[in-house]
C-alpha cells in the first residue's frame, strides 16, 4: 500500500500546474513580446537605435546571468559556443538594431507584422540547410506572404517615403531567423536559459561601442523614456524569454511557434490604445496578407505530429543540463 501511494503521488503533483501554468506563461509572453514594439517607438522620442539596444540588452543580461549562474552549468566551447555567439549577434543584437531603426519610419503595429514573415524564412532556410524540403505549403505561404510585403512597399512605403522602414523591417525577420536556427542548434547540448543569457551577453558585448552616446542620451532623456528601455530589458528580454523556455519545454515547439502570430495583433491594439497609432489602409491590408501567408506555410499536415515524439523530451534536458536520464517532464 504505502509503495503504491509513493509510485502514483509525483504524476499528481507534476501534471495538476500544467493546465493552467503553461497557457498562462503564453499569454503573458505574447502580451510582453507586443508591447516591446511600443516601447520602442515611444522611447524612440529620448534615444537613438544603438542606446535603446545596449541598454535593453545591459539589463537583460545582468537579470539573465543572474538565474542562470544559479544553476551553475558548465560553459559551452567549441562549435555550441560559436553558435551561441552567432545566435546573439543576430537576434539580440542585429535584431535589436534593425527593429529599432525601423520603428523611427514605421508604426509599432506595421513594423510587427512585417517582422512575423521571420518563420516562413526559418523554413525555408530549414528546407536549404537542414534538408527538411519544401512542402507545396511553404512556396504557397511564402507567396502569400511576399505578395503581403509588396502591398506595404508599394501602397505605403513609396507614398510616405517609409520604404527604408520596409526593408529594415524585413532585415530585422532575417536577422531573427538567422537567431532562431543557430539556437536550434544550440540547444541540442546547451540548456536554453544559459543558450539565452549567452547569446544576450554577446550582443551586449558587440553594442558597447554605443556606450558613450547612451550615456550622453540617458542625461537628456526624458525619464519616462529611460523607464521604457529599462522595461524592454526586464520584461520582454529576460522575463519573456524566461517563460518561453519554460512553455517550449512543456509542449510542441511546432504548436508554440504558431502562437506569436497573435503578437501583430496584439502589437496594433496597444498601438492604437496607448499611442493613438493605427497601421494606415494599405499596411493593414499586406500584414493581414503576410500573416495568412505565414499561417499557410506553418500549417503542417495531418498526423504529421505523430512521428516526432522527441519534442516532449527538451525542457528538462534543457534546463537541468542533465543529460539523458532526466526524461520527466517536471521542472524546477
Amino acid at each position: 500500500m504505502l509503495a503504491d501511494a509513493d509510485t502514483t503521488q509525483p504524476p499528481q503533483r507534476i501534471r495538476t500546474p500544467a493546465t493552467w501554468a503553461v497557457p498562462a506563461a503564453v499569454l503573458v509572453v505574447l502580451v510582453l513580446w507586443a508591447s516591446a514594439f511600443i516601447a520602442i517607438r515611444s522611447a524612440a522620442h529620448s534615444f537613438s537605435p544603438g542606446p535603446i539596444a545596449l541598454i535593453r540588452l545591459v539589463v537583460g543580461t545582468v537579470l539573465l546571468g543572474g538565474v542562470a549562474l544559479r544553476r551553475r552549468v558548465p560553459l559551452p566551447r567549441g562549435r555550441p559556443l560559436v553558435l551561441l555567439i552567432v545566435y546573439g549577434l543576430a537576434w539580440f543584437g542585429g535584431y535589436n538594431l534593425a527593429l529599432n531603426a525601423a520603428e523611427r519610419h514605421l508604426d509599432a503595429g506595421t513594423s510587427a507584422m512585417l517582422v512575423n514573415v521571420a518563420p516562413v524564412l526559418i523554413a525555408l532556410a530549414a528546407g536549404v540547410l537542414l534538408g527538411e524540403g519544401f512542402p507545396r505549403r511553404l512556396l504557397i505561404g511564402m507567396a502569400v506572404a511576399f505578395g503581403g510585403v509588396v502591398v506595404i512597399s508599394v501602397g505605403d512605403g513609396g507614398s510616405r517615403g517609409d520604404a527604408t522602414g520596409v526593408a529594415l523591417a524585413l532585415a530585422a525577420a532575417v536577422l531573427y531567423s538567422v537567431g532562431v536556427l543557430s539556437q536550434k542548434v544550440a540547444l541540442r547540448s546547451v540548456p536554453a536559459l544559459q543558450a539565452t543569457w549567452l547569446g544576450c551577453l554577446a550582443a551586449t558585448i558587440a553594442t558597447a561601442p554605443f556606450a558613450p552616446q547612451a550615456v550622453q542620451q540617458i542625461a537628456h532623456a526624458r525619464p519616462g523614456d529611460v523607464l521604457l528601455t529599462i522595461y524592454l530589458g526586464v520584461f520582454p528580454t529576460a522575463l519573456g524569454f524566461v517563460l518561453w523556455s519554460y512553455a517550449l519545454h512543456r509542449t510542441r515547439a511546432g504548436a508554440l511557434g504558431s502562437t506569436t502570430l497573435a503578437v501583430p495583433a496584439i502589437a496594433v491594439l496597444m498601438s492604437w490604445a496607448i499611442l493613438g497609432e493605427l497601421p494606415t489602409v494599405p499596411a493593414a491590408v499586406g500584414g493581414a496578407i503576410c500573416l495568412i501567408g505565414v499561417t499557410i506555410a506553418g500549417r503542417r499536415p495531418r498526423g504529421a505530429g505523430r512521428a516526432r515524439p522527441r519534442w516532449r523530451d527538451w525542457g528538462p534536458r534543457a534546463w537541468r543540463g542533465s543529460g539523458r536520464r532526466a526524461r520527466s517532464p517536471s521542472c524546477r
